[in-house]
């Protein structure tokens, strides 16, 4: 036996009236089968408008009009017009007795609750009166019921109590007088011992098929709606939320009670009550399985949490004062005065100290919440006992729910973590003993990064996000484009991970994604059509995008750029940069990133800065907070001039050694920029910093390669002829090096507090003897490593690795 409901959404046109019959005749094939309906879409709310105009003496025909259109269209549509006069018979004599209604409304200018009633009620049976004879027509055998004549309540009007006592049989008895057709019943609609029209109020018609289930024993239940069923999240806020397969019955009623309105909560008791499962399907997708609502049992899902619901708009009020600690009854007077004032309250919570309540209302009903708690603690007012009610508006409520959280220690620290990081502040939480629900206050502006980040963060998405919102479009820009594009299947099947490109910028142009992040296969077009260029208009975008996981890449040398970065982490952004100048100016610079980014909880990863892709300074990091103690750091942190040095042998001199690292693509346009040593000098003085000297630019002393003539040269080439003339510096250098076996190194060294990179020879012992190519080489001299230095060795500089190094700090945010 199987109950199927469907709501104004399930029959709101012809076409959607045509998906239920074909649903109706499916099911019936398969036993015994009721099924409850509610007034088309629209229509409750049209009753309701009409009842009202004619209340004020309103002119409300065309209303009426309306609406017996609305039903005559469908059953002209679905109908041949041989079989349409009952049907249309039937719609004609419901829409005379509702003018009747009206004309009298108008005449006495009174709406009574009971009148509503029975004007709200036409809804449903024009709707489940014409269902019936569409789906008679069409082969399935189907019979009209009015719930009028078996549901019985009280005679609250409006909100009606079933006396379920007096209902069940009367159900029953009139279901086995319905032989082997489907009945169709009228949702939402009863009546009272004097058999006058009630409402059941919202979700009555859910409540309707409960109450059949429940009275007949089906064994299913069946809402069918406009969703797959109940889904981890809101989908037009959370696009990779998906359908859940099943959830219990507690977990159903916390996630509708905050805003996923699938079922409203009471009207699943019947159903509760007697074990009956609640199955949710989409009339508009019927091959999805949807989800099963039942008692919890062991085929159930695992997971930490099923889903995340939301409330969009709370008031939060403040009620605190010294006067409510260690006072008996205060909670009772507060609460009885907002239930009299009519105010619902959806979230509570208080301080262990009793010296303040918070409460969570509509803003709708905030105004009269504060009245009403003025009013009752007027006296504890006067005498400054209880300070006047403090209202905080603009907020939302965010709530987590699953069975499995009450099993699972660390999940709210996990939770206040994803909030934290991504920038969302908790103005209130509440959790009840169960818990099974964690609920927080939030600002609404953040509510959508907060479902994001939190459906990532607890497993519910298959993917992780990162949004990243690039700077620099030059060769190492480019190349890790290429790399975010040629890598991105990979990365998300085998690491579950996505890095959607939410913008870009270079010195010229920005652009920003329409939708789903930017395409990378033609990033440099776009940019042609970009609007002009701005870092603080593109950090404000990246800020008002509001997206969870968003991240600064810096693939620049500006110092322009690099002076932004605390603005990013204001804007809650983290960061990750391979541009050395930002953590290599002023210490005070360094220092205000790293209390930034702390303070605002966002990453700030910076491993590229030192040794390109080579895990250096994470090295240097892991070193120093394991409790070693570094005593001497020594490096060739310069791709170019390891080139040139490992390459100075033999015949070739240091001018055509230079000249062929350039057309290799290893210098800078100019070589002296390399040749300086000044890009080596901020990789040793961030390092330094790193293991918490107070180190200044001014305090890296830098032996020249060069002498002066070539550093003052004119142009480059007037500096390869200044190097050649002064080729016999080299070779002198190099012949006393040879000489002695050992080989040409230009070196950094870090010990105590000093820095110094300077040229050396070395022999065969040390660890930079054999470095080949183009290679970096660190040595960490610690108190643990005293037999021999550890050593960090690889390419560290050109545009892939670096790339790829700035690609793994990428990654590392959507793990912080």
């Amino acid at each position: 036996m199987k109950v199927l409901k469907f709501g104004g959404t399930s029959v709101g046109t012809a076409e959607s009236i045509a998906r239920v019959v074909k649903i109706i005749t499916h099911a019936r094939e398969g036993g015994p089968t009721a099924v409850v309906c509610s007034a088309m879409g629209g229509v409750t709310d049209a009753l309701l408008a009409a009842g009202e105009k004619a209340r004020k003496g309103e002119e409300f025909i065309d209303s009426l009009r309306e609406i017996e259109e609305r039903h005559r269209e469908v059953i002209r549509t679905l109908l041949p017009p041989a079989e349409q006069n009952k049907a249309l018979i039937a719609v004609k004599v419901r829409m005379n007795a509702l003018e009747e209604i009206l004309y009298g409304v108008k005449a006495l200018s009174e709406l009574s609750w009971a009148t509503l009633d029975k004007i709200t009620a036409f809804g449903e049976l024009l709707s489940n009166e014409m269902i019936a004879e569409i789906t008679n027509r069409t082969g399935c055998p189907a019979v009209f019921g009015d719930a009028r004549k078996f549901i019985r309540t009280d005679s609250t009007f409006g909100n009606a109590t079933v006396d379920r006592e007096t209902t069940d049989p009367l159900i029953q008895a009139w279901y086995k007088g319905t032989g082997d057709a489907v009945p169709i019943v009228t949702g939402f609609i009863a009546a009272n011992s004097l058999e006058q029209t009630t409402t059941l109020g919202r979700g009555g018609s859910d409540y309707t098929a409960a109450l059949l289930g429940a009275a007949l024993e089906a064994d299913d239940i069946q809402i069918w709606t406009d969703v797959d069923g109940f889904m981890t999240a809101d989908p037009r806020r959370v696009k990779k939320a998906y359908p859940l397969q099943s959830i219990t019955y507690e977990e159903a009623m916390e996630l509708c009670y905050f805003g996923a309105k699938v079922i409203y909560p009471p009207t699943m008791l019947p159903a509760v009550a007697s074990g009956i499962p609640i199955t949710v399907k989409n009339t508009f997708n019927p091959e999805s399985p949807g989800t099963i609502v039942k008692h919890r049992d062991e085929s159930d899902e695992a997971g930490l949490i099923k889903g995340i619901a939301s409330i969009d708009d709370v008031c939060l009020i403040n009620v605190q004062g010294s006067g409510m600690i260690g006072i008996r009854g205060v909670s009772s007077r507060l609460f009885s005065a907002l239930a009299g004032a009519g105010v619902n309250v959806m979230l509570i919570t208080q301080a262990s100290s009793e010296h303040s309540i918070s409460l969570g209302v509509a803003p709708g009903q905030s105004e009269a919440a504060v009245a009403a708690i003025e009013e009752a603690f007027e006296a504890e007012r006067m005498r400054g006992r209880i300070d006047p009610p403090e209202i905080i508006s603009g907020l939302s409520i965010m709530a987590v729910v699953g069975e499995n959280m009450r099993r699972t220690s660390g999940l709210s620290g996990k939770l206040f973590h994803t909030l934290g990081k991504n920038g969302v502040n908790v103005v209130a939480i509440a959790q009840g003993s169960s818990e099974r629900n964690i609920s927080v206050v939030i600002e609404k502006k953040a509510l959508s990064k907060a479902l994001n980040a939190v459906h990532d963060s607890l497993f519910l998405s298959s993917l992780r996000t990162v949004n990243a919102y690039l700077a620099g479009t030059g060769t190492i820009g480019s190349e890790l484009i290429r790399q975010l594009h040629d890598s991105s299947l990979a990365l998300a099947e085998r690491h579950h991970l996505q890095i959607k490109v939410r913008g870009i910028t270079n010195s010229r142009k920005m652009v920003f994604d329409k939708g789903d992040g930017i395409g990378l296969s033609d990033t440099e077009a776009q940019l042609k059509g970009g609007e002009p260029a701005d870092i603080d208009r593109f950090l404000a975008r990246a800020a008002e995008d509001n997206l969870q996981n968003s991240v600064f890449v810096d693939n620049t040398s500006s110092a322009i750029i690099a002076a932004k970065y605390t603005a990013a982490f204001e804007y809650g952004l983290s960061v990750v940069t391979c541009n050395k100048i930002g953590n290599s100016s002023s210490l005070s610079q360094y220092n205000a990133f790293r209390a930034t980014a702390l303070k605002h909880l966002t990453s700030y990863n910076y491993e590229t800065t030192v040794g390109a892709a080579l895990p250096i300074i994470q090295t240097l990091n892991d070193l120093t907070m394991s409790g070693d103690k570094v005593v001497r750091i020594q490096a060739i942190l310069s791709g170019t001039i390891s080139f040139i040095f490992n390459n100075f042998e033999g015949e070739a001199t240091f001018a055509e050694v230079v000249r062929e690292a350039q057309a290799k693509g290893y210098t800078e346009p100019d070589p002296r920029d390399d040749l300086n040593g000044m890009d080596f000098a901020r990789k040793m003085l961030i390092l330094s910093r790193e293991m918490g000297l107070e180190t200044e630019p001014s305090d890296v002393e830098i032996v020249p390669i060069l002498p002066e003539s070539c550093l003052k040269a004119p142009d480059i080439e007037g500096f390869y002829t200044e190097l050649e003339k002064a080729n016999s510096h080299f070779e002198t250098m190099k012949t006393k090096a040879e000489a002695a076996g050992e080989k040409l190194r230009y070196i950094g060294v870090l010990e105590g507090k000093k820095i110094r990179i300077a040229p050396e020879s070395v022999n065969a012992s040390h660890p930079f003897y054999g470095l080949e190519g183009s290679d970096n080489i660190i040595a960490f001299s610690t108190e643990r490593y005293n037999q021999g230095p550890l050593v960090v060795k690889g390419p560290g500089a050109g545009p892939q690795v670096t790339a790829a190094g700035v690609y793994a700090d990428i990654i590392k945010v959507a793990g912080a």
